[in-house]
């Protein structure tokens, strides 16, 4: 069962404010009471807010406890989550997973499509990597989904290592109907369901053979799919201070290694100078 619109965009919000004040080193339980206070009333999101905190605060994580309020947040919101806290995937911002999931919800809140919340969920796990499989799976118990959308979901859970997906979504469309109808001359039945309608078929014959980024960027210019946000990598920001004065030790110890082979090593630059106490920036008394 879907939720009402006025619950979706108390989620986006919900979504905004974590991930902004998260940026400003808050800690997260105080985040979420913060939050809960702003939230509107008349929603059941604060009741699921106290539940995030609570299990929080004893596990240190949020997707499990997203996973037992599975008629409130679904289970690919709850996915999407897990991945982002999993060590193992280091690639997975955690920013960018709030992110997702606000953009997720503001699309809800508006007049949402099944093809466009399709596209964009199926663009998020392939941009971030985070399994077909299981991805793919949560995907088809959103409830926005009915049962011929479900069943198409797992049958392309089969074949994504064998077909393009922009051609999977061409099959499934009204304009490859059309098409085969021209070439017919004559009433025609597709043997796949019509998922998608004519503009989709077209954009997806257009991008037969290039990469399939650039189905999802016409998808997005063409139809206004909502648009999946990726990580932007700065090296100036992103540059971890420990590895930094790594890799300045090791400067170092190349011009001591290389001052050695020369025969200009001088071991009295790292003694402490007179009336200094204790270790000295240049060293360590001998």
């Amino acid at each position: 069962m879907t939720l009402p619109t006025e619950e979706y965009i108390e989620q986006a919000h919900f979504f905004r404010t974590l991930r902004k004040r998260l940026g400003e080193d808050l800690p997260a339980q105080e985040i979420l009471e913060q939050i809960h206070e702003e939230i509107l009333s008349t929603t059941q999101l604060p009741l699921a807010i106290q539940f995030l905190t609570s299990e929080l605060k004893l596990h240190g994580v949020m997707s499990p406890a997203m996973d037992r309020l599975p008629h409130y947040f679904t289970p690919w919101q709850a996915y999407v989550i897990s991945r982002a806290e999993d060590n193992r995937v280091r690639f997975f911002d955690f920013s960018i997973a709030l992110l997702i999931l606000e953009r997720e919800a503001e699309y809800k809140s508006k007049q949402t499509t099944q093809p466009g919340l399709f596209v964009f969920q199926f663009e998020a796990i392939s941009r971030n990597r985070l399994g077909y499989d299981e991805g793919l799976k949560r995907v088809a118990q959103d409830p926005v989904y009915d049962d011929q959308w479900r069943q198409w979901i797992r049958q392309l859970t089969r074949k994504i290592s064998n077909i393009d997906f922009g051609d999977w979504l061409y099959l499934n469309s009204e304009f490859h109907l059309i098409q085969r109808r021209r070439v017919t001359e004559g009433a025609v039945s597709s043997k796949w369901p019509i998922l998608f309608g004519e503009k989709e078929g077209k954009i997806a014959w257009a991008n037969r053979g290039k990469d399939p980024l650039f189905l999802f960027s016409a998808l997005q210019r063409q139809l206004n799919y909502p648009v999946v946000p990726k990580l932007e990598y700065s090296p100036q920001v992103n540059l971890i201070p420990t590895l930094e004065r790594k890799i300045h030790q090791l400067e170092m110890r190349v011009k001591l290694l290389e001052s050695e082979l020369k025969g200009s090593f001088d071991l009295s630059q790292f003694y402490v100078q007179p009336g200094v106490s204790g270790g000295s920036e240049k060293g360590i008394s001998p």
